[in-house]
């Protein structure tokens, strides 16, 4: 089990039904909601942490009271694995699937491994946020960079890439060999997040070259980064998934997050229902929860809703004018799914943190 059982403490939003789940199907975890009759329960996989989507579980299962459902955490290269070969297979598998690394869901959807769902909740979404009724966005996430505060002073938090760059550019830099960053090759958020940031940043190049020479720590997922920043193991963390790192930042004052001014990545984690059959209705109900005021005001209470303006994640920033880059929901991400790229991409990576 990774971030579940540091996030399963906010709150105690964990049910005493959670059990680590069998290592052969690669799961992370699992837990059941609602009824104990219901003899044919929702299935859901994602990668969202159970403590994290709980308060929206249960908001949606008030109002079902005869529906089970069988939350699964996954990592996301795992999940994306499993989804591909029940598609293969010609089943579901599950009734909703839920990822962070939503490149991997433009490539499921993209090889028909999903069924249609059209609703007032999908309709109202922007162009960006979902395509081909098949796959939505439903979360709201920015990519942050995350620093002890304990251990770096106000003058030198990196509020921008350039900043970032700054700290480590003199010889004997103190943050040499103290900065994390995904594992892009286990991390299928942190690979979107690198490849997002090549097609973006003019700074890209400059972080790979710097990240190499002083000694950047590449590391599996959220809540093991934000742990080790929050302990003094790292000083600053770079395009950590804001949402987790809001959360633990409530438990430790020490943590600290700034939404880089030169642009901020936003991640909206992409939904499906998979095919090939019609969706069960209660799986596209859920789906519509999600979506509606009610369940994006659950998700907001454990930040898969945030703000991106500096003043809500750290208030007294003067600076309220920070670039948004959402994340879409499109084609365009096939690119990063595309074997010979990747290989490439994963192989320049390897490269910088030495592996």
């Amino acid at each position: 089990m990774t971030g579940l059982s540091r996030l399963a403490g906010l709150g105690g939003l964990v049910s005493a039904l959670l059990l680590t789940a069998a290592a052969a199907h690669a799961q992370e975890a699992v837990a059941r909601f609602g009824s104990d009759r219901d003899t044919a329960p929702l299935i859901l996989r994602t990668t969202t942490d159970v403590a994290v989507l709980s308060p929206a579980i249960t908001a949606f299962l008030r109002a079902h009271p005869d529906l089970g459902l069988i939350y699964e955490q996954w990592g996301s290269n795992a999940l994306y694995a499993v989804s591909q070969a029940d598609c293969d297979a010609g089943r579901a598998g599950a009734d909703l699937v839920i990822s962070s690394g939503v490149q991997q869901m433009i490539r499921l959807v993209n090889d028909r491994c999903a069924a249609a769902w059209t609703s007032d909740a999908t309709a109202s979404l922007p162009p960006d946020l979902r395509w081909r009724d098949e796959i939505w966005g439903i979360s709201r996430e920015p990519a942050v960079i995350v620093y002890n505060r304990r251990l770096v002073p106000p003058d030198e938090v990196p509020r921008s890439r350039f900043a970032l760059l700054d700290l480590l550019r003199p010889e004997g830099s103190a943050y040499a060999g103290a900065v994390a960053t995904y594992d892009i090759e286990e991390s299928g958020l942190g690979y979107l997040f690198a490849f997002m940031d090549s097609q973006e940043a003019s700074t890209f190049g400059a972080l790979m070259e710097t990240f190499a020479r002083t000694g950047a720590v590449a590391t599996c997922c959220s809540a093991e980064i934000i742990a080790g920043v929050g302990a003094g193991t790292y000083r600053i963390a770079y395009n950590v998934l804001g949402s987790y790192a809001a959360l633990a930042a409530r438990e430790n004052p020490d943590l600290g997050l700034v939404l880089p001014s030169d642009y901020t990545l936003v991640l909206s984690r992409a939904a499906m229902l998979p095919g090939p059959e019609s969706p069960r209705p209660q799986a596209g109900a859920l789906l519509d929860f999600l979506l509606s005021g009610p369940g994006q005001s659950a998700m907001a209470q454990m930040n898969l809703v945030m703000g991106t303006s500096p003043d809500q994640i750290e208030p007294g920033d003067a600076d309220n004018s920070v670039p948004i880059r959402l994340i879409p929901l499109s084609p365009t991400l096939l690119v990063a799914m595309d074997t010979a790229y990747e290989t490439r991409f994963i192989a320049r990576w390897r490269a910088t943190f030495g592996r």
